[in-house]
């Protein structure tokens, strides 16, 4: 079997720019390509989140999907995002059902971005 060496998941947008400063303001994600019309942001080790403006037959639906990102510092993160304005969905909660800490806040065009740790 091949080697796979990282992920990227997208999000379309119709405003690149009010996404972006989301992604790098709020969540603080470090910008790893720029190709204009579509942005990288590294968000650990191999893994990446993709900012396109949508085309084609690629559109802005965030029902249904959600990007977690795993952390030991869910507090810490909770704090850094209320600070920098996100729209969170309360307070960390834990979850005994996934065995989770977590908190959920929504970027500019709703799609859910949940940040989580492994209780």
């Amino acid at each position: 079997m091949r080697e796979i060496t990282g992920t990227i998941s997208w999000v379309y947008t119709h405003d690149l720019a009010n996404s972006a400063e989301f992604y790098e303001r709020v969540l603080g994600l470090p910008l790893d390509r720029d190709a204009g019309v579509a942005r990288i942001y590294r968000s650990g080790t191999g893994a990446y989140i993709g900012l396109c403006t949508a085309f084609a037959d690629r559109v802005v639906e965030p029902k249904g999907g959600m990007i977690t990102l795993l952390t030991d510092d869910v507090d810490g993160w909770y704090a850094e995002v209320i600070k920098s304005g996100g729209r969170v969905k309360g307070p960390p909660t834990k979850t005994d059902r996934f065995g989770i800490y977590s908190f959920f806040v929504e970027d500019p065009n709703g799609y859910v971005i949940e940040v989580q740790r492994f209780l």
